[in-house]
Protein backbone atom coordinates (compact mmCIF):
# COMPACT_ATOMS: atom_id res chain seq x y z
CA UNK A 1 0.00 0.00 0.00
CA UNK A 2 3.06 2.18 0.99
CA UNK A 3 4.43 1.44 -2.32
CA UNK A 4 1.24 2.17 -4.22
CA UNK A 5 0.86 5.85 -2.65
CA UNK A 6 4.51 6.65 -2.87
CA UNK A 7 4.18 6.25 -6.77
CA UNK A 8 0.58 7.90 -6.65
CA UNK A 9 2.26 10.90 -4.87
CA UNK A 10 5.10 11.37 -6.98
CA UNK A 11 2.78 11.39 -10.52
CA UNK A 12 0.32 13.82 -8.52
CA UNK A 13 3.47 15.95 -7.56
CA UNK A 14 5.32 15.83 -11.05
CA UNK A 15 1.79 16.98 -12.38
CA UNK A 16 1.60 20.09 -10.51
CA UNK A 17 5.58 20.79 -10.70
CA UNK A 18 4.48 20.49 -14.52
CA UNK A 19 2.05 22.89 -14.00
CA UNK A 20 3.66 25.30 -11.92
CA UNK A 21 6.50 25.38 -14.39
CA UNK A 22 3.89 25.65 -17.66
CA UNK A 23 2.46 28.79 -15.46
CA UNK A 24 5.91 30.74 -15.65
CA UNK A 25 5.50 32.88 -18.90
CA UNK A 26 6.32 36.62 -18.95
CA UNK A 27 7.85 38.66 -16.97
CA UNK A 28 7.48 37.98 -12.85
CA UNK A 29 5.50 40.92 -11.99
CA UNK A 30 3.22 41.14 -9.00
CA UNK A 31 0.02 40.98 -11.98
CA UNK A 32 1.09 38.21 -13.27
CA UNK A 33 2.89 36.13 -10.09
CA UNK A 34 0.62 37.55 -7.58
CA UNK A 35 -3.02 38.31 -9.74
CA UNK A 36 -2.47 36.08 -12.19
CA UNK A 37 -2.75 37.99 -15.06
CA UNK A 38 -6.64 38.91 -13.89
CA UNK A 39 -8.29 37.33 -16.37
CA UNK A 40 -10.24 34.35 -15.27
CA UNK A 41 -13.31 32.89 -16.55
CA UNK A 42 -16.12 31.36 -14.49
CA UNK A 43 -14.92 27.49 -14.58
CA UNK A 44 -11.79 28.50 -13.92
CA UNK A 45 -13.28 30.81 -10.94
CA UNK A 46 -15.28 27.80 -9.91
CA UNK A 47 -12.76 25.24 -9.48
CA UNK A 48 -10.41 27.66 -7.46
CA UNK A 49 -12.86 29.27 -5.70
CA UNK A 50 -14.19 25.66 -4.47
CA UNK A 51 -10.55 24.18 -4.14
CA UNK A 52 -9.92 27.35 -1.93
CA UNK A 53 -13.02 27.36 0.78
CA UNK A 54 -13.67 23.12 0.48
CA UNK A 55 -10.48 21.62 1.40
CA UNK A 56 -8.88 19.53 4.10
CA UNK A 57 -11.48 20.37 6.87
CA UNK A 58 -13.73 19.26 4.04
CA UNK A 59 -12.99 15.36 3.63
CA UNK A 60 -11.54 15.11 7.30
CA UNK A 61 -13.09 18.30 9.57
CA UNK A 62 -16.73 17.43 8.53
CA UNK A 63 -17.52 13.79 8.71
CA UNK A 64 -16.27 14.07 12.60
CA UNK A 65 -18.32 17.09 13.29
CA UNK A 66 -21.55 15.27 11.75
CA UNK A 67 -20.33 11.78 14.20
CA UNK A 68 -19.99 14.15 16.93
CA UNK A 69 -22.60 16.20 16.40
CA UNK A 70 -25.37 15.11 14.58
CA UNK A 71 -26.95 16.37 11.83
CA UNK A 72 -27.72 20.12 12.60
CA UNK A 73 -23.91 20.27 10.91
CA UNK A 74 -25.50 20.49 7.69
CA UNK A 75 -27.42 23.72 8.67
CA UNK A 76 -23.50 25.02 10.18
CA UNK A 77 -22.43 24.34 6.28
CA UNK A 78 -24.84 24.48 3.96
CA UNK A 79 -27.10 27.43 4.99
CA UNK A 80 -23.94 29.45 5.56
CA UNK A 81 -22.86 28.76 2.07
CA UNK A 82 -25.99 30.10 0.51
CA UNK A 83 -25.51 33.44 2.62
CA UNK A 84 -21.56 33.29 1.12
CA UNK A 85 -22.54 32.86 -2.23
CA UNK A 86 -24.90 36.07 -1.93
CA UNK A 87 -21.65 37.66 -0.12
CA UNK A 88 -19.99 36.91 -3.27
CA UNK A 89 -22.14 38.57 -6.06
CA UNK A 90 -23.21 41.56 -3.72
CA UNK A 91 -19.61 42.85 -2.45
CA UNK A 92 -17.84 41.62 -5.53
CA UNK A 93 -19.99 44.15 -7.59
CA UNK A 94 -19.09 46.72 -5.13
CA UNK A 95 -15.49 45.91 -4.78
CA UNK A 96 -15.01 45.62 -8.36
CA UNK A 97 -16.17 49.25 -8.88
CA UNK A 98 -14.45 50.52 -5.98
CA UNK A 99 -11.18 49.68 -7.14
CA UNK A 100 -12.27 50.57 -10.83
CA UNK A 101 -13.33 54.10 -9.19
CA UNK A 102 -10.33 54.73 -7.42
CA UNK A 103 -7.70 54.03 -10.29
CA UNK A 104 -5.83 52.13 -7.66
CA UNK A 105 -4.14 48.74 -8.63
CA UNK A 106 -5.61 45.90 -6.63
CA UNK A 107 -2.92 43.85 -5.08
CA UNK A 108 -4.18 42.61 -1.98
CA UNK A 109 -6.84 44.10 0.50
CA UNK A 110 -4.70 45.66 3.35
CA UNK A 111 -2.95 47.85 0.17
CA UNK A 112 -6.44 48.59 -1.14
CA UNK A 113 -7.70 49.77 2.59
CA UNK A 114 -4.76 51.55 3.06
CA UNK A 115 -5.13 53.61 -0.19
CA UNK A 116 -8.80 54.15 0.57
CA UNK A 117 -8.51 55.39 4.03
CA UNK A 118 -5.13 57.52 3.50
CA UNK A 119 -3.40 55.69 6.67
CA UNK A 120 -0.47 53.06 6.69
CA UNK A 121 -1.64 52.04 10.08
CA UNK A 122 -5.32 50.84 8.79
CA UNK A 123 -3.15 49.02 5.85
CA UNK A 124 -0.79 47.38 8.85
CA UNK A 125 -4.44 46.30 10.83
CA UNK A 126 -5.66 44.52 8.39
CA UNK A 127 -2.43 42.79 7.24
CA UNK A 128 -2.06 41.88 11.01
CA UNK A 129 -5.64 40.52 10.87
CA UNK A 130 -5.47 37.89 8.35
CA UNK A 131 -1.98 37.01 9.59
CA UNK A 132 -3.38 35.80 12.98
CA UNK A 133 -6.07 34.16 11.38
CA UNK A 134 -5.11 32.41 8.75
CA UNK A 135 -2.29 30.68 10.18
CA UNK A 136 -4.82 28.74 12.18
CA UNK A 137 -6.87 27.96 8.89
CA UNK A 138 -3.29 26.84 6.74
CA UNK A 139 -1.95 24.82 9.94
CA UNK A 140 -5.50 22.37 10.33
CA UNK A 141 -4.48 21.84 6.09
CA UNK A 142 -1.41 20.51 6.96
CA UNK A 143 -2.58 19.04 10.23
CA UNK A 144 -5.44 17.37 9.27
CA UNK A 145 -3.53 15.51 6.42
CA UNK A 146 -0.71 14.74 8.54
CA UNK A 147 -2.93 13.00 11.12
CA UNK A 148 -4.43 10.79 8.03
CA UNK A 149 -1.14 9.86 6.76
CA UNK A 150 0.25 9.54 10.43
CA UNK A 151 -2.70 7.14 11.26
CA UNK A 152 -2.98 5.44 7.72
CA UNK A 153 0.83 4.52 7.90
CA UNK A 154 2.29 4.76 11.40
CA UNK A 155 5.38 3.27 11.29
CA UNK A 156 6.33 4.96 8.10
CA UNK A 157 7.36 8.39 9.05
CA UNK A 158 6.93 10.37 12.46
CA UNK A 159 3.96 13.59 11.90
CA UNK A 160 6.36 16.06 12.08
CA UNK A 161 7.89 14.83 8.87
CA UNK A 162 4.76 14.64 6.88
CA UNK A 163 3.95 17.98 7.87
CA UNK A 164 7.22 19.32 6.93
CA UNK A 165 7.16 17.26 3.60
CA UNK A 166 3.93 18.53 2.85
CA UNK A 167 4.99 22.85 3.29
CA UNK A 168 7.87 21.44 1.42
CA UNK A 169 6.05 20.33 -1.84
CA UNK A 170 3.64 23.59 -1.57
CA UNK A 171 6.19 25.59 -1.29
CA UNK A 172 7.62 24.93 -3.69
CA UNK A 173 5.25 24.78 -5.98
CA UNK A 174 4.03 27.89 -5.74
CA UNK A 175 6.91 29.30 -5.66
CA UNK A 176 7.74 28.05 -9.40
CA UNK A 177 4.32 29.13 -10.35
CA UNK A 178 2.65 32.02 -8.57
CA UNK A 179 -0.87 32.33 -8.75
CA UNK A 180 -2.02 31.25 -12.28
CA UNK A 181 0.08 27.66 -11.20
CA UNK A 182 -2.06 27.23 -8.43
CA UNK A 183 -5.09 27.82 -10.47
CA UNK A 184 -4.52 25.51 -12.68
CA UNK A 185 -3.78 22.80 -10.00
CA UNK A 186 -7.67 23.62 -8.14
CA UNK A 187 -8.65 22.39 -11.57
CA UNK A 188 -7.41 18.98 -10.19
CA UNK A 189 -7.84 19.50 -6.56
CA UNK A 190 -11.58 20.26 -7.41
CA UNK A 191 -12.06 16.83 -9.58
CA UNK A 192 -10.46 14.91 -6.96
CA UNK A 193 -12.38 16.16 -3.77
CA UNK A 194 -15.72 15.66 -5.77
CA UNK A 195 -14.89 11.94 -6.67
CA UNK A 196 -13.22 10.95 -3.59
CA UNK A 197 -16.01 12.66 -1.36
CA UNK A 198 -18.54 10.82 -3.19
CA UNK A 199 -17.04 7.15 -4.00
CA UNK A 200 -16.54 7.07 0.14
CA UNK A 201 -19.92 8.76 0.69
CA UNK A 202 -21.96 5.75 -1.42
CA UNK A 203 -19.50 2.94 0.36
CA UNK A 204 -20.79 4.36 3.64
CA UNK A 205 -24.55 4.82 2.49
CA UNK A 206 -24.42 1.31 1.08
CA UNK A 207 -22.56 -0.64 3.91
CA UNK A 208 -25.14 1.09 6.10
CA UNK A 209 -28.06 -0.54 4.05
CA UNK A 210 -29.35 2.99 2.48
CA UNK A 211 -30.51 6.13 3.64
CA UNK A 212 -33.43 4.99 5.65
CA UNK A 213 -31.59 2.32 7.20
CA UNK A 214 -28.95 4.57 8.26
CA UNK A 215 -31.35 6.84 10.13
CA UNK A 216 -32.93 4.16 12.07
CA UNK A 217 -29.40 3.04 13.00
CA UNK A 218 -28.16 6.11 14.13
CA UNK A 219 -31.31 6.60 16.29
CA UNK A 220 -31.02 3.63 18.02
CA UNK A 221 -27.43 5.01 18.78
CA UNK A 222 -28.04 7.93 19.95
CA UNK A 223 -31.02 9.47 18.93
CA UNK A 224 -29.75 13.15 19.40
CA UNK A 225 -27.74 12.99 16.86
CA UNK A 226 -30.66 13.24 14.34
CA UNK A 227 -31.64 16.71 16.39
CA UNK A 228 -30.43 19.71 17.71
CA UNK A 229 -28.41 21.26 19.59
CA UNK A 230 -27.00 17.80 19.17
CA UNK A 231 -25.68 15.26 22.00
CA UNK A 232 -23.32 17.86 23.20
CA UNK A 233 -25.71 20.93 23.16
CA UNK A 234 -23.60 22.59 19.95
CA UNK A 235 -26.32 23.42 17.86
CA UNK A 236 -27.52 26.42 19.60
CA UNK A 237 -29.14 29.73 17.57
CA UNK A 238 -26.00 31.59 18.51
CA UNK A 239 -23.69 28.92 17.38
CA UNK A 240 -25.68 28.82 13.92
CA UNK A 241 -25.79 33.07 13.97
CA UNK A 242 -21.96 33.30 14.31
CA UNK A 243 -21.13 30.61 11.57
CA UNK A 244 -23.59 32.17 9.38
CA UNK A 245 -22.21 35.72 9.84
CA UNK A 246 -18.21 34.57 9.97
CA UNK A 247 -18.85 32.18 6.51
CA UNK A 248 -21.02 34.36 5.24
CA UNK A 249 -18.48 37.22 5.48
CA UNK A 250 -15.25 35.30 4.23
CA UNK A 251 -15.85 37.07 0.38
CA UNK A 252 -15.47 40.25 2.84
CA UNK A 253 -12.36 39.48 5.07
CA UNK A 254 -10.45 36.76 3.40
CA UNK A 255 -7.85 37.92 1.08
CA UNK A 256 -7.47 35.17 -0.76
CA UNK A 257 -10.88 34.96 -1.76
CA UNK A 258 -11.29 38.90 -2.54
CA UNK A 259 -7.99 38.54 -4.90
CA UNK A 260 -10.19 35.63 -7.23
CA UNK A 261 -13.15 38.24 -6.74
CA UNK A 262 -10.47 40.24 -8.17
CA UNK A 263 -9.26 38.40 -11.23
CA UNK A 264 -12.25 37.67 -12.47
CA UNK A 265 -12.20 39.00 -16.19
CA UNK A 266 -15.65 40.51 -15.74
CA UNK A 267 -18.93 40.64 -13.80
CA UNK A 268 -20.90 38.53 -15.66
CA UNK A 269 -18.20 35.86 -15.03
CA UNK A 270 -18.00 36.49 -11.15
CA UNK A 271 -22.36 36.06 -10.90
CA UNK A 272 -21.34 32.65 -13.08
CA UNK A 273 -19.13 31.31 -10.52
CA UNK A 274 -20.93 32.38 -7.51
CA UNK A 275 -23.46 30.54 -9.01
CA UNK A 276 -21.66 27.47 -9.38
CA UNK A 277 -19.95 27.56 -6.45
CA UNK A 278 -23.15 27.35 -4.37
CA UNK A 279 -24.00 24.08 -6.52
CA UNK A 280 -20.47 22.79 -5.67
CA UNK A 281 -21.21 22.84 -1.91
CA UNK A 282 -24.01 21.21 -1.85
CA UNK A 283 -21.97 18.15 -3.67
CA UNK A 284 -19.28 18.17 -1.23
CA UNK A 285 -20.99 18.55 1.93
CA UNK A 286 -23.84 16.38 1.81
CA UNK A 287 -21.86 12.90 1.67
CA UNK A 288 -19.92 14.02 4.42
CA UNK A 289 -22.99 13.20 6.33
CA UNK A 290 -23.09 9.84 5.31
CA UNK A 291 -19.25 9.31 6.09
CA UNK A 292 -20.06 10.76 9.42
CA UNK A 293 -23.62 8.88 10.21
CA UNK A 294 -21.40 5.65 9.00
CA UNK A 295 -18.98 6.53 12.04
CA UNK A 296 -21.79 7.23 14.44
CA UNK A 297 -22.78 3.72 14.10
CA UNK A 298 -19.53 1.91 13.89
CA UNK A 299 -17.19 4.11 14.80
CA UNK A 300 -18.72 6.59 18.04
CA UNK A 301 -16.06 5.86 20.82
CA UNK A 302 -13.06 6.30 18.70
CA UNK A 303 -10.73 9.63 18.47
CA UNK A 304 -11.13 11.54 15.29
CA UNK A 305 -7.40 10.10 13.59
CA UNK A 306 -8.94 6.86 14.52
CA UNK A 307 -12.30 7.06 12.81
CA UNK A 308 -11.11 8.93 10.11
CA UNK A 309 -8.01 6.18 9.50
CA UNK A 310 -10.52 3.60 9.22
CA UNK A 311 -13.46 5.10 7.47
CA UNK A 312 -11.12 6.48 5.24
CA UNK A 313 -8.55 4.09 4.45
CA UNK A 314 -8.64 0.28 5.97
CA UNK A 315 -12.50 -0.08 5.24
CA UNK A 316 -11.88 0.70 1.79
CA UNK A 317 -10.14 -1.20 -1.12
CA UNK A 318 -6.34 -0.40 -1.58
CA UNK A 319 -7.13 2.01 -5.46
CA UNK A 320 -9.96 3.71 -3.24
CA UNK A 321 -7.56 4.17 -0.08
CA UNK A 322 -4.74 5.37 -2.30
CA UNK A 323 -6.82 8.05 -4.35
CA UNK A 324 -8.55 8.97 -1.06
CA UNK A 325 -4.82 10.02 0.05
CA UNK A 326 -4.07 11.65 -2.71
CA UNK A 327 -6.87 13.56 -2.58
CA UNK A 328 -6.50 14.57 0.99
CA UNK A 329 -2.97 15.76 -0.17
CA UNK A 330 -4.15 17.31 -2.70
CA UNK A 331 -6.90 19.70 -1.04
CA UNK A 332 -4.00 20.03 1.56
CA UNK A 333 -1.33 21.68 -0.66
CA UNK A 334 -4.25 23.85 -2.96
CA UNK A 335 -5.84 25.72 0.18
CA UNK A 336 -2.76 25.97 1.66
CA UNK A 337 -0.74 27.51 -0.85
CA UNK A 338 -3.53 29.78 -1.69
CA UNK A 339 -3.55 30.83 1.73
CA UNK A 340 -0.10 31.09 1.83
CA UNK A 341 0.26 33.11 -1.72
CA UNK A 342 -2.77 35.32 -0.35
CA UNK A 343 -0.74 36.30 2.66
CA UNK A 344 2.18 36.96 0.64
CA UNK A 345 -0.06 39.07 -1.60
CA UNK A 346 -1.15 41.05 1.36
CA UNK A 347 2.38 41.95 2.32
CA UNK A 348 3.36 43.24 -1.16
CA UNK A 349 0.37 45.19 -1.28
CA UNK A 350 1.78 47.52 1.08
CA UNK A 351 5.28 47.77 0.46
CA UNK A 352 6.45 50.59 -1.48
CA UNK A 353 9.32 49.87 -4.34
CA UNK A 354 10.54 48.96 -7.68
CA UNK A 355 8.11 46.15 -8.53
CA UNK A 356 10.39 42.84 -9.22
CA UNK A 357 12.07 43.77 -6.11
CA UNK A 358 9.00 43.93 -4.03
CA UNK A 359 7.46 40.70 -5.64
CA UNK A 360 10.64 38.84 -4.52
CA UNK A 361 10.32 40.31 -1.09
CA UNK A 362 6.77 38.56 -0.69
CA UNK A 363 8.15 35.22 -2.27
CA UNK A 364 10.43 35.10 0.79
CA UNK A 365 7.86 35.96 3.12
CA UNK A 366 5.71 33.27 1.84
CA UNK A 367 8.39 30.54 2.63
CA UNK A 368 8.37 32.16 6.04
CA UNK A 369 4.74 32.19 6.58
CA UNK A 370 4.90 28.40 5.63
CA UNK A 371 7.28 28.01 8.21
CA UNK A 372 5.10 29.87 10.92
CA UNK A 373 2.06 27.27 10.22
CA UNK A 374 4.14 24.37 10.04
CA UNK A 375 4.85 25.07 13.89
CA UNK A 376 1.29 25.69 14.46
CA UNK A 377 0.05 22.50 12.72
CA UNK A 378 2.27 20.79 14.86
CA UNK A 379 1.11 22.38 18.45
CA UNK A 380 -2.60 22.45 17.47
CA UNK A 381 -5.30 19.88 18.12
CA UNK A 382 -7.56 17.88 16.55
CA UNK A 383 -11.00 19.75 16.32
CA UNK A 384 -9.72 21.12 13.01
CA UNK A 385 -14.24 22.10 11.82
CA UNK A 386 -13.78 24.25 15.33
CA UNK A 387 -10.12 25.73 14.38
CA UNK A 388 -11.80 26.52 10.96
CA UNK A 389 -14.68 28.16 12.19
CA UNK A 390 -12.66 30.52 14.45
CA UNK A 391 -10.58 31.51 12.02
CA UNK A 392 -13.53 32.59 10.03
CA UNK A 393 -14.85 34.32 12.69
CA UNK A 394 -11.70 35.87 13.46
CA UNK A 395 -11.25 37.52 10.30
CA UNK A 396 -14.67 38.93 9.99
CA UNK A 397 -14.67 41.41 12.76
CA UNK A 398 -12.18 43.11 9.61
CA UNK A 399 -15.57 43.54 7.39
CA UNK A 400 -17.11 46.61 8.55
CA UNK A 401 -13.84 48.35 7.91
CA UNK A 402 -13.40 46.82 4.31
CA UNK A 403 -17.01 48.25 4.12
CA UNK A 404 -16.40 51.87 5.26
CA UNK A 405 -13.52 51.31 2.51
CA UNK A 406 -15.72 50.39 -0.11
CA UNK A 407 -18.82 51.93 0.34
CA UNK A 408 -17.79 55.51 1.83
CA UNK A 409 -17.33 58.61 -0.07
CA UNK A 410 -14.72 59.26 1.77
CA UNK A 411 -12.71 56.73 3.75
CA UNK A 412 -9.92 58.45 4.80
CA UNK A 413 -12.19 60.77 7.29
CA UNK A 414 -13.18 57.62 8.92
CA UNK A 415 -9.71 55.82 9.47
CA UNK A 416 -10.44 56.59 13.25
CA UNK A 417 -12.11 53.07 12.64
CA UNK A 418 -9.40 51.19 12.87
CA UNK A 419 -9.12 51.97 16.46
CA UNK A 420 -12.68 49.87 17.72
CA UNK A 421 -11.80 47.59 14.92
CA UNK A 422 -8.03 46.87 16.65
CA UNK A 423 -10.24 46.42 19.90
CA UNK A 424 -12.32 44.34 18.46
CA UNK A 425 -9.80 41.66 17.09
CA UNK A 426 -8.20 42.02 21.02
CA UNK A 427 -11.52 41.08 22.65
CA UNK A 428 -12.02 38.14 20.20
CA UNK A 429 -8.34 36.76 20.62
CA UNK A 430 -8.83 36.78 24.25
CA UNK A 431 -11.93 35.63 24.43
CA UNK A 432 -11.00 32.55 21.81
CA UNK A 433 -7.93 31.98 24.61
CA UNK A 434 -9.97 31.64 27.64
CA UNK A 435 -8.58 35.33 28.81
CA UNK A 436 -11.70 36.77 28.92
CA UNK A 437 -15.11 35.38 28.64
CA UNK A 438 -16.80 34.18 25.41
CA UNK A 439 -20.04 35.01 26.92
CA UNK A 440 -21.71 38.65 27.57
CA UNK A 441 -24.79 39.36 28.71
CA UNK A 442 -25.99 36.36 27.22
CA UNK A 443 -24.45 36.54 23.68
CA UNK A 444 -21.53 34.86 22.25
CA UNK A 445 -18.45 37.74 21.75
CA UNK A 446 -18.40 36.41 18.24
CA UNK A 447 -21.50 37.57 17.35
CA UNK A 448 -21.60 40.88 19.86
CA UNK A 449 -18.12 42.04 18.18
CA UNK A 450 -18.89 42.08 14.47
CA UNK A 451 -22.21 43.49 15.18
CA UNK A 452 -21.42 46.16 17.28
CA UNK A 453 -18.60 47.09 15.13
CA UNK A 454 -21.18 47.16 11.96
CA UNK A 455 -23.28 49.82 13.43
CA UNK A 456 -20.43 52.10 13.54
CA UNK A 457 -19.48 51.59 10.57
CA UNK A 458 -22.75 51.93 9.08
CA UNK A 459 -23.45 54.92 10.59
CA UNK A 460 -20.16 56.23 9.53
CA UNK A 461 -21.18 55.57 6.14
CA UNK A 462 -24.54 56.63 6.28
CA UNK A 463 -23.17 59.99 7.42
CA UNK A 464 -20.77 60.04 4.60
CA UNK A 465 -23.56 59.82 1.87
CA UNK A 466 -25.64 62.45 4.06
Amino acid sequence: MLQKLIIAACIYILIIIGLALYSRKGERTSKNYLMAGSSLGSLLGMFTFAASLFSTFTLMGMPDFFRVHGVGAWIFLAFSDALMVFGVIWFGYYLRKSVKESQHEYLGMAGFMEKKFNSKWVGYLMFIGVFIFLVPYVAIQIRGISIFLNQAFPDALPLWVWASSLVVVMLVYSELGGLKAIIYSDILQGVLLLIVVWIIGVFCLNSLGGMEAMFDQVEAKNDKLLSVPGPKGLFTLQFFIGSAMGIMLLPFSQPHISTRIMIMKDNKSLYRMALGLGFFAILVILPTAFIGMYGAINYADLSPAEFLGKTLFTDQSEIIAVLVTIGLIAAAISTSDSLLFALGGELRSLLKGEDKQMVNIARIAIVVFGIVCLVFALLSNDQLVLLARTSFAGTSILAPLIFTGILAKNPAAHKWLAIPTLIGLILFVCSSLGILPKVYVGIRAEIIIPIVLGVIALGAVFLSRS
